[in-house]
C-alpha cells in the first residue's frame, strides 16, 4: 500500500494520480471555442440558436445545459473519479435532487450527525411529503443493520460528520447496505474532504455530493451544490431531475467554481498543514477540554481515516473549558478568526455550533450528540501557522482571564 512523503500526511493514502492535471484540464480544451479561449468563456446565454426545429448545436436552454457549467461538470467528475457531474444551485439542492429520485413511502436512513440544513430538510421537509426517514450512528455497524428496513431505498453518509468529526466507514456501510438490498442507493456527503483528501465512488457508494460553496469552490465567494457518480442510470435519472426541478447555478458561478478547482490540491495540502498544527496546539492547553481532529492519533477512528482518505481538512472541533460565557467571550475576542457560518474558504472562520449551524437541530438531540454550549467548530484557514495560533492564544485567554 502506498503512502504520501509528506511528514504531515504519513500514514495517509496516497494522493490520487493526475489529480492536479485533471482539475486542471478536463473539460477545459481550447479546441471547444472559435476563439481557443485558454480560459472557459462564461456563456451567458440563456438560450441557443438552432440549425433546425429541434437540431442544435449541443445546447438548447441554459437550464438544460449550458457551455459553462459543462465545463465544470467535466473537472468535477474527473477529480471525483466518476463519470459524471452535475451541478446545482447550492448543496441542499443538490440533496433535494437526489431525494427526488425516490417515491413517497420509500425510507432514507441518515447518518445522525450531520449538517443542520441537511437535518431540517429530512425531518421538517421530506418526512411531511411522504418520505419514511430515520437516522442511526453509521459508526456502529450494529446500528446500521438495525436501521435498515425493506422500505429501506437511500443510505445518507455524512463523513466527517458536522460538526462532531465522527468518521464512517464508507466501504464497509456500502457493503452492509448493497448487502441488504441491490436498490438502495448509497450516498456520501463529501463536502468537508473535498475530492482530494477522499473518493466516495471508489469505496463503494454510488453517489458523491458536495455544498461546493466550501473546499470545492473555495473562495466564499459561491454558493453551488455538485453530485457525482459512475452508474449511467442514476445519472440519467439526476439529470432529468436537475433541468426538471430547476435548481441550477448560474454561468458566472460555474466559471468561479470552475477556477476555484485549479488550485484544490494547493489549498488542501495548506488546509491539513495549518489545521494539524491548530490541533496539537489545542490539545496541549490546558484551557481546552478535549480536541477532536481526525488528523490526530487521539482521534477514535483516526486509523480508519487514514486507510481511506489521503488526508485531513481544515475542520477542527473542540470543547473549551467552562460554560457558555467561556464560549461566547473566546468567539468574540477572535481577531484573525471571522465569527461566521459556513467552511473552507481561504480565511479561518470559527463558530458556535449549538447557536448558528445546528440551531435548527432538536435541543434534545443536539445533546445526545456531543453538540453542547462549550462546543466550538473551527475552520482553518491559509493563513500563516503562527499567526492563526497567537490568534486562538489570545482569545483562550481573553475567555479564561482568570487564569
Amino acid at each position: 500500500m502506498a503512502y504520501n512523503n509528506s511528514d504531515w500526511a504519513a500514514g495517509f493514502q496516497r494522493e490520487f494520480r493526475s489529480f492536479a492535471t485533471d482539475a486542471i484540464h478536463v473539460g477545459q480544451e481550447p479546441e471547444q471555442w472559435s476563439s481557443m479561449a485558454v480560459v472557459p468563456p462564461i456563456s451567458l446565454a440563456t438560450t441557443f440558436k438552432q440549425y433546425a426545429p429541434g437540431k442544435y448545436a449541443g445546447f438548447e436552454y441554459s437550464r438544460s445545459g449550458n457551455p459553462t457549467r459543462n465545463c465544470l461538470e467535466k473537472a468535477v467528475a474527473a477529480v471525483d473519479g466518476a463519470k459524471y457531474c452535475i451541478a446545482l444551485a447550492s448543496g441542499l439542492a443538490a440533496t433535494v435532487t437526489i431525494t427526488h429520485m425516490l417515491k413517497s413511502g420509500d425510507g432514507v436512513v441518515c447518518m445522525n450527525d450531520v449538517y443542520g440544513g441537511t437535518n431540517r430538510y429530512f425531518q421538517r421537509v421530506a418526512a411531511e411529503i411522504g418520505y419514511d426517514i430515520s437516522f442511526a450512528d453509521l459508526t456502529k455497524l450494529e446500528g446500521l443493520k438495525a436501521a435498515l428496513k425493506p422500505n429501506t431505498k437511500m443510505l445518507w453518509i455524512e463523513t466527517p460528520t458536522n460538526p462532531t468529526m465522527k468518521v464512517v466507514d464508507i466501504q464497509v456501510c456500502s457493503d452492509v447496505a448493497h448487502e441488504y438490498s441491490k436498490d438502495i442507493i448509497v450516498v456520501v456527503d463529501n463536502t468537508f474532504m473535498s475530492a482530494y483528501f477522499q473518493r466516495p465512488l471508489a469505496l463503494g457508494a454510488d453517489i458523491c455530493m458536495y455544498s461546493a460553496t466550501k473546499y470545492m469552490n473555495g473562495h466564499s465567494d459561491v454558493v453551488m451544490g455538485l453530485i457525482s457518480c459512475s452508474r449511467e442510470d442514476l445519472y440519467k435519472r439526476l439529470k432529468f431531475l436537475q433541468n426538471a426541478l430547476g435548481a441550477v447555478p448560474s454561468p458566472f458561478d460555474c466559471y468561479m467554481c470552475n477556477r476555484g478547482l485549479k488550485t484544490l490540491n494547493l489549498r488542501m495540502k495548506q488546509h491539513f498543514k495549518n489545521a494539524l498544527a491548530v490541533a496539537k496546539f489545542l490539545e496541549a492547553d490546558t484551557r481546552v477540554e478535549k480536541v477532536i481532529f481526525p488528523g490526530l492519533p487521539s482521534h477514535p477512528q483516526h486509523e480508519l481515516m487514514k486507510k481511506q482518505c489521503t488526508g485531513c481538512p481544515g475542520m477542527i472541533t473542540f470543547y473549551i473549558k467552562g460554560k457558555l460565557e467561556h464560549a461566547t467571550t473566546f468567539l468574540s475576542n477572535l481577531k484573525l478568526f471571522a465569527l461566521a457560518e459556513s467552511l473552507g474558504g481561504y480565511e479561518s472562520l470559527a463558530e458556535h455550533p449549538a447557536i448558528m449551524t445546528h440551531a435548527s437541530v432538536p435541543e434534545n438531540e443536539r445533546m445526545e450528540l456531543g453538540i453542547s454550549d462549550t462546543l466550538i467548530r473551527l475552520s482553518v484557514g491559509l493563513e500563516d501557522e503562527e499567526d492563526i495560533i497567537a490568534d486562538l492564544a489570545q482569545a483562550l485567554s481573553a475567555a479564561h482571564a482568570e487564569n
